[in-house]
């Protein structure tokens, strides 16, 4: 229960400011939801006046609990609770909600309006980061934390609701949160039964405790979500749990202190309007003006001297820790601050270095699996996984075996994840374990089914977060399993992810790089996609330009030609080696080619004019290969494109690329055809 001080203030003044700030600013932007935060303004100041431990004057304390608004359209109810607890959120940003630039947007943001741990909005994957938070908690506790000393300790707090619930990945992620007894996970469930369509029974007839309580959660009320008090107690309840996440069911009005707009769907996604917002002020006894708080409700809210406090605690626990483990301190401090170790950039150079030197053929994803190799003894950031394809993603390496649970509970130090086959669910837990800090997240699945996770790709690239994603059979290569599998239209989709980088690597030396860059920058998320199929090494001339996303591999001179190129073919991954053969082919008609490799044309995009001048000279024609859709490669001013614009066949892999006109042939035969019509003109 609370303590004295909390017990003393008043409940029912912080909860109306809350329900009064939410229908002021969305009254005043004519846009939003009102009805959530004024229904689940109790719970607030259930969690957030008694149990939440947090400094408003440091948002980024390392041991602080999380709380994540997975019903991220009630997004007033965080900004409001951000504002009146102490948080860098003045009244002004409130009044500007929804509007240009504010820091208040209409779905909560990270790195936009301090204290918001991550960008919510679409629903189910609030709850899915935060079983990343929670599962990184758990980690990082058996990674640094000793018996006398416990630096990471603390709780992860989910608001959610119908919508959140309804959406399937709750359930690729609730599960999860079950099977690793992430005990330090409470979710509560604001059970108001509205939605945007109305009473949500003719379409929501689960049984939500039943439900839980069969992924392994511990399942507490339902508790009126009202009561201020039997909330302080529901939650008391679930953090003693030694073994179990926990849910907290609460029924609320949405819309609570509305006359006329509670519990209807009205409440839930447009403003009361002038007269009801009278109505509503009379109703709660708010004699307030709009945006007024009286000073009574801002003091029971302060929490910037109980932060300062914990905070202070926690420095000499800290310090304690350092003096006794100074080294894991210091390693402690580095994760959480997401500094690559010294020796990372030593790791990078060796690994790119040895896959030019070896010249290895295999696939890439073999030759990922080689990088990796080495990235993950260096950095014991780096946490890996795969949507049940471990065999095939080849993303577990001798430095990372497998998470699994100790006895009691507690993790094994395992730092490859079995996700399972829940894509979805393994991206938007991922983007939770880069949010949390301390770890670098990776993982695994084959490529044709990135649709499955697209949404918390694109989330990832909106937060800046480093993610990255092993896809694995990234195109008709993969042969026999047909075009339910086979990629076709996925690496142009990916690329057109703002904020995200796509790799397509050709060969070993080529994934060594896009491992590298992807690791190494701390402000994107990237793609590796990979082939299945055994690719020879690609000779070339030149390593570091790799890392610019596109490079001169071959020029005519390297095929025994003494004149200019006559034209440029363009290609990315497996293609690449098609594009050399077509160089030589050509070569012995006398016509001279250069060959440029593009693994990554996001990276490659980002150059300076004079560096994608260099590489694709003006005046040049320009010929495409790669096995997928056409239409993305006509911004290079392509002449002709060898790609596929249908969906595939189940044949083996050297049928397919005969079939489909993936021979060195034929992409000869192109730039021929293109060449003549050049010369027409």
């Amino acid at each position: 229960m609370a303590d004295t001080a909390a017990a003393a203030t008043n409940p029912t003044l912080m909860a109306n400011a809350i329900r009064a700030l939410a229908m002021d600013a969305v009254q005043q932007a004519n846009s939003g939801h009102p009805g959530a935060p004024m229904g689940m303004a109790d719970i607030a100041v259930a969690l957030w006046g008694r149990h939440l431990r947090h400094n408003p004057s440091n948002p980024l304390w390392a041991d602080r609990d999380r709380f994540v608004l997975s019903n991220g359209h009630g997004s007033m109810l965080i900004y409001a609770l951000l504002h009146l607890s102490g948080y860098d959120l003045p009244l002004a940003e409130l009044k500007n909600f929804r509007q240009l630039h504010s820091k208040t947007p209409g779905h909560p943001e990270v790195g936009i309006t301090p204290g918001v741990e991550t960008t919510t909005g679409p629903l189910g994957q609030g709850i899915t980061n935060a079983v990343g938070l929670a599962l990184a908690e758990k980690m990082l506790a058996k990674e640094f934390n000793r018996e006398e000393h416990k630096i990471v300790d603390h709780h992860t707090y989910v608001f959610l609701g119908d919508g959140c619930l309804m959406e399937g990945i709750s359930h690729e992620a609730c599960a999860l949160a079950g099977a690793w007894k992430l005990n330090k996970l409470v979710a509560i469930y604001d059970d108001n039964g509205i939605s945007i369509d109305g009473q949500v029974a003719p379409w929501f007839i689960d049984d939500t405790a039943k439900r839980f309580e069969a992924y392994g959660w511990n399942v507490v009320g339902p508790v009126d979500g009202h009561d201020v008090d039997a909330v302080d107690a529901a939650i008391a309840q679930a953090k003693k749990s030694s073994d179990k996440p926990s849910l907290v069911i609460a029924k609320t009005h949405i819309g609570k202190g509305s006359p006329n707009r509670a519990n209807t769907a009205k409440a839930h996604g447009e403003p009361l309007g002038v007269d009801e917002i009278r109505l509503t002020r009379d109703a709660l006894g708010w004699v307030h003006e709009p945006f007024q708080i009286p000073a009574e409700a801002y003091a029971d809210w302060d929490a910037k001297a109980k932060g300062a406090s914990l905070e202070s605690d926690w420095d000499e626990r800290f310090d304690a820790y350092a003096t006794a483990h100074p080294e894991l301190a210091a390693e402690f401090a580095r994760r959480i601050a997401g500094v690559l170790p010294a020796n990372y950039a030593q790791t990078a150079v060796d690994a790119i270095a040895a896959a030019h030197t070896k010249a290895e053929t295999v696939a890439t994803r073999k030759a990922s699996q080689i990088a990796l190799e080495a990235f993950t003894a260096a950095l014991p950031e780096l946490v890996g996984g795969s949507a049940d394809l471990t065999g095939s993603n080849l993303t577990n390496t001798k430095s990372t075996p497998a998470f699994r649970l100790e006895a009691d509970g507690s993790a094994n130090g395992g730092r490859h994840i079995n996700y399972g086959v829940r894509e979805f669910g393994m991206a938007a837990i991922m983007n939770g374990i880069a949010l949390h800090g301390g770890y670098i997240p990776y993982g695994g699945t084959f490529l044709t089914f990135s649709d499955y996770s697209r949404n918390a790709i694109r989330m990832a690239a909106l937060m800046k977060q480093r993610v990255i994603h092993v896809f694995t059979h990234d195109s008709i290569g993969l042969g026999e399993d047909g075009p339910t599998h086979q990629s076709i239209e996925h690496v142009a989709a990916l690329r057109l992810i703002p904020g995200l980088d796509v790799w397509r690597p050709a060969d070993t030396t080529e994934t060594a790089v896009a491992w590298t860059m992807a690791i190494g920058n701390a402000t994107r998320p990237s793609v590796l996609a990979l082939s299945r199929q055994n690719l020879p090494y690609a000779p070339k001339v030149v390593v570091d330009e790799i890392s610019r996303g596109a490079y001169v591999l071959s020029e005519p001179s390297e095929v025994g030609l003494k004149k200019k190129a006559q034209a440029v073919i363009i290609a990315t991954g497996s293609e690449v080696q098609l594009a050399l053969h077509a160089q030589q082919q050509l070569a012995v008609a006398g016509i001279a080619v250069r060959v440029v490799s593009m693994p990554s044309t996001n990276v490659f995009d980002r150059q300076d004019l004079a560096y994608k001048n260099e590489v694709l000279p003006a005046g040049l024609p320009r010929v495409a290969v790669e096995m997928g859709v056409t239409d993305f490669w006509w911004k290079y001013g392509c002449a002709a494109v060898v790609g596929i614009d249908s969906y595939g066949e189940s044949a083996p892999a050297n049928v397919l690329f005969k079939h489909f006109g993936f021979t060195a042939e034929n992409v000869a035969d192109t730039v021929k055809a293109v060449l003549a019509k050049k010369s027409k003109r």
